[in-house]
Order: C-alpha cells, then sequence, then structure tokens
C-alpha cells in the first residue's frame, strides 16, 4: 500500500478507523471522510503527517460528495482506493416502521456509496490498480425480524457492488466485504449477553478490506465476500 491514496469515508467510526490507521501503517496516504465534524483523539497524528481529514462532509449529497473527491484528486494528484464505510443501522419491525427508517437506511448506506463511487471514477480509472471496497452485510444475505429496512439498503450496496464490477471491469476492481456483527462497544453495549468471541473484530474486517484495496487483489472484482468470525 506504499504510496497509494486511500480515502476512507466513514473515517472517524469504530470500524472506519481502524481501517485508516492500518492503512496507514502500510504506507497508504490515506484520507479521512466523515460526517462528523472532528476525527477521534489521536486518529490523525496516527495516519500520518500526510493525512488528509475532511470532516463535516454529507455524502448524501452528490454535489458534496463531488466536491470532496474533488479536493483529494487536488492535494494528491489523483487516488488509488475508495473504501465506502459510512453508513448506518436501525432494527425495527415493518409494523412498526416509518416510510422515513428506511428512507434514511437507503440514503446513508447505498446513496452515500453510489455518490462516492461516481465522483472517483475518472479519479480510479487513472490509477494503476483502481480499488473500490464497500461495506455489506452478512445479515442483508437472509434477513432477520426486525432487519427490514437495513438489510434492504445492504442489499442494495451489493448489487450496486456487482453492477459497478461489470461497469468497470478491466478497468477498477470493485468488491463489498460482508460482515456479521463486528465487535465494537456499541455492539457490546447493545447486546450486553451475547458471545462476542463468535463476532468479527475490526482488526480482522480491516485486514479483509485492505486487502481488496491493494494492488494484489487484481484478479478479484465483483465479490461480495463474507466475514463472519472464527466460530
Amino acid at each position: 500500500m506504499t504510496g497509494r491514496v486511500v480515502a476512507v469515508t466513514g473515517a472517524f467510526g469504530a470500524l472506519g478507523s481502524v481501517v485508516a490507521r492500518a492503512a496507514a501503517e502500510q504506507g497508504a496516504r490515506v484520507v479521512l471522510i466523515d460526517y462528523g465534524v472532528h476525527p477521534p483523539p489521536g486518529l490523525a497524528e496516527a495516519c500520518g503527517a500526510e493525512a488528509l481529514v475532511l470532516g463535516g462532509v454529507d455524502l448524501t449529497d452528490a454535489a458534496a460528495a463531488e466536491a470532496t473527491i474533488a479536493a483529494v484528486a487536488e492535494r494528491f494528484g489523483g487516488m488509488d482506493a475508495v473504501i465506502n464505510i459510512a453508513g448506518g443501522f436501525t432494527w425495527t419491525t415493518l409494523a412498526d416502521s416509518s416510510a422515513g427508517a428506511w428512507e434514511a437506511m437507503f440514503r446513508i448506506n447505498v446513496l452515500t456509496a453510489s455518490n462516492v463511487c461516481r465522483a472517483a471514477i475518472p479519479h480510479l480509472k487513472a490509477s494503476a490498480a483502481g480499488r473500490i471496497v464497500n461495506i455489506g452485510a452478512n445479515g442483508a444475505v437472509k434477513a432477520a425480524a426486525g432487519m427490514g429496512p437495513y438489510a434492504a439498503a445492504k442489499a442494495g450496496v451489493h448489487k450496486l457492488t456487482e453492477s459497478l464490477a461489470e461497469e468497470l471491469k478491466g478497468q477498477v476492481t470493485v468488491n463489498a466485504v460482508l460482515p456479521s456483527i463486528i465487535d465494537t462497544a456499541a455492539n457490546r453495549a447493545d447486546m450486553p449477553d451475547a458471545d462476542v468471541s463468535t463476532w468479527v473484530s475490526p482488526q480482522e474486517l480491516a485486514a479483509v478490506i485492505l486487502f481488496l484495496a491493494s494492488p494484489q487483489a487484481s484478479a478479484v472484482t465483483g465479490a461480495l465476500i463474507p466475514v463472519t468470525g472464527r466460530v
């Protein structure tokens, strides 16, 4: 990853911050993009002197996504990989849900990824090894009760990945990881009685993501890769 320009959306979150740090440790020039205004303490410093921090960005707005990606390309003279981690989750049954819950899940999961990909495509095509990695969900393969809005949105991310991989075949690889429950502080708080030994650590997931974002993953595109833990 040495010298590669890697843009991470949702970079201030539990998974995004781990991916950004790991990319920087492997020598990448990291771009931290997030809806939040300020990164967690120490994150920008951990990503190195060349890290670019772009906070307060609403990626559901296509114009904002376009301007953000343009700023990245101007700063570094191009871009090699986009990792679309920006997204969100809700649990609600259909009977108890509002129409807004479904729209919100679509906007923050599918629309953010599609807006960023659209803006980044010209720059990724110019790279010697352009990569897009999206974050899907194992829970969208077979949705459980209460998972409708989230699973529908992540299924949209899966199909965006497959379609875009065909559209860009031979030019840019496009893949998605499909994690099960990620071992984060928020998930532990929400599920205090769960067996966390079966969950996926952010570090394990980051390793798969960064392989797909690397030049070594040249023969992998259109893949939806389950990352479901050690047990």
